[in-house]
């Protein structure tokens, strides 16, 4: 609960000496105790978040001239285009709960895809976004963004040698329960008389 006070409950404060040179203020104003405002933030201001605050920490720093040539800014473009064709053939072929890791909350897919991108890859979003990546730090020209860029490779060289294990031995689970649920239900079909 805040409390609001005015000029009539709170006595006023003592005059002060005059100062010589300096103006004095003739009118009193009350004394407000109030909630702190807010201000919003300024509309300039960025939020950090995705793809944007990388591109914002990439702008920050210098520019290497090499990398502004033709060359290398139609390589850029290649991997940024090859990257989102990556990314976003594989979100079409697996669906939202194959996106989304549905298979780790027991959302298994009927059988492995391997259409394209996953005829060329294994890991279309990890090496898609690589090349997205990479692409924007080269048609930025900002040497910071390779090593970025080489972080995340990386991190998801790394994720993927836990993940491809993990992933295939859900799979092969299921397979097993199927099998063992089958040669139930052929073994002794029908009900035993007692």
């Amino acid at each position: 609960m805040y409390v609001r006070f005015s000029a009539s409950t709170v006595a006023p404060a003592p005059p002060q000496p005059p100062q010589y040179g300096a103006q004095q203020q003739q009118q009193q104003h009350p004394i407000h105790l109030s909630p702190p405002h807010r201000t919003p933030p300024k509309t300039d201001q960025k939020r950090p978040g995705g793809t944007h605050s990388y591109k914002t920490a990439l702008e920050s720093q210098p520019e290497l001239p090499l990398l502004t040539s033709p060359t290398f800014r139609a390589t850029a473009y290649g991997l940024l285009l090859s990257g989102n064709v990556l990314v976003l053939s594989s979100m079409w072929a697996l669906g939202v709960t194959g996106t989304y890791l549905g298979d780790y909350f027991g959302i298994l897919m009927d059988d492995k895809v391997s259409s394209f991108p996953f005829s060329v890859t294994d890991a279309p979003m990890y090496w898609g976004s690589t090349c997205s990546f990479l692409g924007s730090a080269v048609l930025l020209a900002r040497p910071a963004g390779l090593v970025l860029t080489a972080l995340v490779y990386a991190a998801y060289s790394v994720a993927l040698r836990y993940e491809d294990p993990f992933t295939a031995e859900i799979y092969a689970r299921r397979e097993r329960e199927r099998a063992a649920a089958a040669a139930g239900g052929a073994g002794g079909g029908g009900k035993k008389s007692l």
